[in-house]
């Protein structure tokens, strides 16, 4: 991420997704019962590489993962908001502490991002073919 001729809504975007990606891994790898299990193990770390990917693939300004990241973050908005607001109406669904502190840190991010990815400067900053 050290290449000056990013733009700063590209770097942000990059960021979020990379520090997302380690949030998700280590809350998910927290919440591993002990001894832990190969499985779940797995499943945080393959999880968490699936955001690094898009972080990098954002970098190299792919408009594949343009899109990705913009349907990621609808989703997020509309999936984690509905579980915060079931967390915090104390709804009696159990809800593990990650997804809430991961919907905690994620609903406002995306909030601010996905207005940049829809942007017309997004569109023109990230148009880089995948192949």
């Amino acid at each position: 991420m050290s290449d000056s001729t990013l733009p700063t809504g590209v770097r942000w975007a990059a960021a979020f997704f990379a520090a997302s990606g380690l949030v998700d891994a280590g809350l998910a790898l927290a919440e591993i019962p002990r001894p832990v299990a190969f499985w779940p193990a797995w499943q945080a770390l393959g999880s968490a590489l699936l955001h690094w990917l898009l972080a990098g693939g954002l970098l190299r300004r792919f408009a594949l993962c343009r899109s990705l990241a913009m349907i990621y973050c609808l989703a997020v908005l509309v999936t984690y908001t509905v579980v915060l607001a079931f967390a915090l109406g104390r709804a009696p669904v159990a809800f593990p502490p990650s997804v809430v502190v991961a919907s905690l840190l994620q609903v406002p991010s995306c909030a601010l991002l996905l207005p940049y990815l829809r942007s017309p400067e997004a569109a023109l900053t990230l148009r880089r073919p995948l192949l």
